[in-house]
């Protein structure tokens, strides 16, 4: 069940992945520190964090760029490279929620950046963390400029 939920709430990102092309990666909204590019890659590294921090995949290969710069640095600027990313980041994070058992939902863990939760209330807060950015890159798409 709660596989189904996190698989239908990502196709608000997902949905918008076929229409990207590389000159949007630059687009950013007035004067707002992020672009199209960043977001894309954003979302990917706190997927690939959330699998093997919270959910314990051990074998997820990341490095959260993004987390670590926590600022746009105008790198995310190739299509191709971005899109495989958050294929990864999805199938990654696929893998972690089919392998928690029904009990493990409950089970608390503890991380120095939102404190201690229960594996699904942990999941609630990635789902909402990519709707979240997912409806920021699609403002950014739909508005925003490269200047």
């Amino acid at each position: 069940m709660l596989f189904t939920l996190w698989q239908e709430a990502r196709t608000r990102l997902s949905n918008q992945l076929a229409n990207i092309v590389e000159a949007d990666l630059l687009k950013k909204l007035g004067g707002a520190p992020n672009s199209a590019g960043f977001l894309m890659r954003h979302i990917a590294d706190v997927e690939l964090l959330f699998s093997k921090n919270v959910f314990a995949q051990k074998d997820v290969q990341i490095h959260a760029t993004t987390v670590i710069t926590q600022h746009d640095t105008g790198a995310w600027t190739n299509l191709p490279e971005l899109l495989d990313y958050l294929k990864y980041a999805h199938d990654c994070l696929e893998k972690a929620i089919l392998a928690q058992s029904d009990d493990a939902w409950s089970e608390e863990i503890i991380t120095k950046e939102f404190g201690t939760k229960t594996k699904a209330e942990a999941l609630g807060r990635i789902v909402s963390h990519t709707a979240y950015h997912a409806g920021q890159l699609a403002i950014v798409l739909k508005y925003g400029t490269s200047n």
